[in-house]
């Protein structure tokens, strides 16, 4: 069952601040979120009406490392998507973004308290915020028209049988699956990281999950964090990888 909180500063805050009540795969859902954020600390605008949840996660036996839920979280999100639309308009973008006619419908945020994960999930549904480095995208702007709380009734279903399928079938298996909905081999890309900037192509991913980047210097990169356009990014906050 997912608990509606009228208002909340943040989903994955409240969550994590109330998770003793609540056992493994509790999800919450705000009307309005007032202070969501994204990676690295950045601002997550939600306009009324979009869905800012999140889920609590208690590592079960037999489940891989819990940065692998990611991924899964974003399989679930297409899985949702790909009733509502043709899938040939979806895209999977490292390391855990949604995109509608190749731009970010949505965003995730994995954050661990103590032994247990909370897991933030944001969709523009009504709206999408006006971002300086990437184009966004809503439902609402190609006319589709879905309620959060049913979205949000349906994705938490999708996840539940896909961390399911990570639990029985390991990480390979599931970024298979990732790989088979991502930008293809290839892609142009740009990623960000400690090191600095590096453009590239598309090379896959590298057996934990890492975005491996065939770079324009000649060296294959291996991104374990950071950033990642399709192309040179502008200079700017963003709305982080969350809602």
């Amino acid at each position: 069952m997912i608990l509606t909180l009228p208002e909340v500063g943040s989903t994955n805050d409240w969550l994590r601040e109330n998770a003793s009540q609540f056992p493994d795969g509790q999800w919450v859902r705000a009307e309005r979120q007032t202070s969501g954020r994204g990676r690295l600390g950045r601002q997550w605008q939600m306009p009324e009406g979009n869905l800012a949840m999140s889920g609590l996660i208690r590592p079960q036996p037999g489940e891989g490392n819990p940065a692998e839920l990611g991924f899964v979280a974003a399989l679930a999100l297409h899985d949702v998507m790909a009733g509502l639309t043709d899938t040939a308009r979806l895209q999977l973008k490292w390391p855990n973004d949604v995109l509608l006619d190749g731009a970010k419908l949505s965003g995730i945020l994995l954050e661990r308290e103590g032994d247990q994960l909370v897991l933030g999930i944001g969709v523009n549904i009504v709206a999408a915020p006006k971002l300086p480095d990437r184009a966004t995208i809503s439902l609402a702007d190609l006319g589709l028209v879905i309620a959060a709380a049913d979205f949000a009734e349906r994705l938490a279903a999708s996840f539940a049988a896909r961390r399911a399928e990570w639990r029985a079938g390991g990480f390979a298996a599931t970024r298979a699956e990732w790989l088979a909905r991502a930008h293809p081999i290839g892609t142009p890309l740009w990623a960000s990281q400690q090191e600095g900037r590096v453009a590239g192509r598309f090379a896959g991913l590298d057996p934990d999950g890492a975005l491996r980047l065939d770079g324009e210097d000649g060296r294959v990169h291996v991104i374990h964090a950071g950033d990642v356009w399709g192309a040179p990014p502008a200079i700017g906050p963003t709305n982080g990888e969350r809602g």
